[in-house]
C-alpha cells in the first residue's frame, strides 16, 4: 500500500496526540524539580538520594531529578542557565551572582559548619601549613567552599599559594600524584583519605573557622515566583530526608557506604561528624540566622571576595521546611 508523505505523517501526529491524551493525568499530577549538587561524595548528595528512595519527593506530588557537578560554582553556574532548579551552595556565590544579574537567594539553612572539611597533605609530606607559601593546593572550583576556605586559609594564616581547580572527584588523585602539595577535602573523602593513612591533616576547618551558615538550598528569584508550591514541596522532601537520616543510622551508613564504595566504618564516620550535624530546622527566618549569613559574607570577604551585596539581598524567609514523613 503507498501512503504519502502527508498522510503518513498525519497518522503519526494523530498516533501522537492520542498518546498524549492518555498521558496528561499523569502529567498534570507531577511536576519534576531539578537538583543540582556540588559534588558526588558529598552530604547535599545522601540527602538528596535519600529523598529519593524513601519516596519523599512522590509523597509531596513532585518528581525529582538529580544532577551531580563537578563543584559549587559549576552548580551555580548551571542554576544560572537554566538547566538546575534547586542546589547547595554557600551564600558568597549567591551575593556574588546577584551583583552579575544572577538573581538568587538562599531559601533553606542546610549547614552551620565545615563538618569534615580538612587542609590535607600526602603521609610522608612534611609540610605544614605555613609551608605552602608559594606553593599549590587543590580546590573543587572557583567560588565554591573549598575555594572560599582556601582564600580564608591565606588570609588568616597571612601565606600565598597558587589555588588549583581540580573538581571535586579530582582532589584526593591530584594529592596523591603529587600535582598539589596540599588540598582543601570535604568529608567523608577527608575521613576515608586519612584512615587509610594516605593522607594526613594539617587545618581542621570545622574546628579553626567560626561557626557560620556555610550552605543552603538555593533557588532564582523568578522560579520561587512562578513556582513557589514546588519549592515549598522540594523543601519538605530534602529536609524530610535529613528527619529519616538522623533516625535511622543503620540505613543511612549502609546508603553512604553504597553511594561512595567506601568501608561502612568510613561511612560510620561521616554519619556521626556530618550528618548528625546538619540543620533540621531550614528556617531562614530563626533569630540566629541572619547573623550566621552576615559572618559567612564576611569571612568570604576576609578571604578576598570582593562582590558582596546586602545580608538582606541573599535570603529568603518566603519557606519553612516542613518534613515530609516516609
Amino acid at each position: 500500500m503507498h501512503i504519502s508523505r502527508r498522510h503518513g505523517l498525519a497518522s503519526v501526529v494523530n498516533s501522537v496526540f492520542a498518546l498524549v491524551l492518555l498521558a496528561l493525568p499523569a502529567a498534570a499530577s507531577s511536576e519534576t524539580i531539578r537538583v543540582g549538587l556540588p559534588t558526588k561524595t558529598y552530604w547535599p548528595t545522601t540527602i538528596a538520594e535519600t529523598a529519593v528512595r524513601q519516596k519523599l519527593f512522590e509523597k509531596e506530588g513532585i518528581g525529582a531529578e538529580l544532577t551531580i557537578y563537578r563543584g559549587g560554582a559549576e552548580t551555580f553556574e548551571a542554576m544560572a542557565a537554566g538547566a538546575a532548579d534547586i542546589i547547595l551552595d554557600p551564600p558568597s556565590l549567591v551575593s556574588a551572582g546577584r551583583k552579575k544579574g544572577v538573581m538568587s537567594k538562599i531559601v533553606a539553612n542546610a549547614a552551620m559548619g565545615n563538618f569534615g572539611w580538612q587542609l590535607m597533605v600526602p603521609a610522608k609530606s612534611t609540610l605544614g601549613v605555613k609551608d605552602l607559601n608559594g606553593r599549590k593546593v587543590g580546590i573543587t572550583s572557583a567560588g565554591s567552599g573549598s575555594d572560599l576556605l582556601a582564600l580564608w586559609t591565606i588570609q588568616d594564616k597571612k601565606i600565598d599559594f597558587t589555588r588549583v581547580p581540580v573538581g571535586g572527584g579530582g582532589l584526593v588523585p591530584n594529592l596523591m600524584a603529587g600535582n598539589v602539595d596540599a588540598a582543601v577535602v570535604y568529608s567523608p573523602l577527608s575521613f576515608q583519605v586519612l584512615k587509610s593513612g594516605d593522607a594526613k591533616t594539617i587545618l581542621d576547618y570545622a574546628k579553626e573557622v567560626p561557626p557560620n551558615l556555610t550552605a543552603g538550598w538555593i533557588v532564582l528569584d523568578k522560579y520561587a515566583q512562578a513556582k513557589p508550591e514546588v519549592v515549598q514541596k522540594a523543601l519538605n522532601a530534602l529536609y524530610g530526608a535529613v528527619a529519616f537520616m538522623r533516625n535511622n543510622r543503620e540505613v543511612t551508613v549502609k546508603l553512604i557506604a553504597e553511594l561512595y564504595e567506601m568501608p561502612a566504618e568510613i561511612a560510620a564516620m561521616e554519619y556521626d561528624n556530618t550528618i548528625m550535624n546538619l540543620e533540621t530546622d531550614g528556617n531562614m527566618a530563626a533569630p540566629n540566622v541572619v547573623e550566621a549569613v552576615q559572618l559567612s559574607l564576611d569571612l568570604a570577604k576576609f578571604g578576598g571576595l570582593k562582590d558582596i551585596v546586602p545580608t538582606e539581598e541573599v535570603i529568603s524567609t518566603q519557606f519553612k521546611p516542613v518534613p515530609t514523613k516516609p
